[in-house]
């Protein structure tokens, strides 16, 4: 994972947010806040630093295969 010297993720990390239990990717640094938004695309949600942990290489894969399967179940 890339942080800054602060130890906060950098714009395009995928982080899992233990305040809401959610994976996101990080878009912006919004003052003292991060804003994610889901991997597979949504509306954004404001997460503090501390609750924010990077993701494994196991959970981002399997985040990922997450999302693709979720996108072949939605017609064409």
């Amino acid at each position: 994972m890339t942080e800054d010297a602060d130890g906060i993720p950098a714009v395009g990390e995928a982080v899992h947010d233990t305040a809401r239990d959610r994976v996101g990717q990080v878009m912006a640094h919004d003052g003292p806040y991060l804003q994610l938004r889901p991997l597979a695309g949504g509306r954004e949600w404001d997460a503090a630093p501390e609750t924010v942990r990077p993701l494994t290489q196991s959970e981002l894969l399997s985040a990922l295969v997450a999302v693709a399967n979720a996108r072949s179940r939605q017609p064409r």
